[in-house]
């Protein structure tokens, strides 16, 4: 896997939120359009669909999931990406994005998300639960 980091000026709690908040992916994630899915947070072993930012449907199924620290996902079948907070201190955390050997490609997206991912997380009120 290949990766991309960034520091995010809130506490981990919040990132969490976002990162789990399907309400909140087409903020942040730059190839999300919507999100279809049973739940507005996502958990464990759970399917759903998300619509590019072309247009397109595809099925993705949450695979891995270490609670408030770490989730990955595949997408159409095919592993994507994994997203991992760390908290630094209680108001500062590090976000890492893993992303397939065969898609370096998409490790400028990541990039980006990191980036709406601290705006919008310094604009968020903290969250516990």
């Amino acid at each position: 896997m290949l990766e991309t980091r960034g520091p995010i000026q809130a506490p981990a709690s919040v990132v969490w939120r976002l990162l789990t908040d399907t309400n909140e992916w087409p903020h942040w994630g730059p190839s999300v359009r919507t999100v279809d899915y049973p739940a507005r947070l996502i958990g464990p072993d759970t399917r759903g669909r998300v619509q590019t930012a072309v247009g397109l449907w595809l099925p993705f199924q949450i695979t891995d999931w270490e609670p408030e620290q770490f989730w990955g996902w595949t997408v159409a079948r095919v592993t994507a990406t994994g997203h991992r907070v760390i908290p630094v201190d209680a108001s500062t955390c590090e976000i890492i994005f893993t992303v397939p050997a065969w898609a370096p490609f998409y490790l400028p997206v990541c990039k980006t998300a990191i980036r709406r991912l601290n705006r919008l997380a310094t604009n968020q009120p903290e969250t516990h639960g």
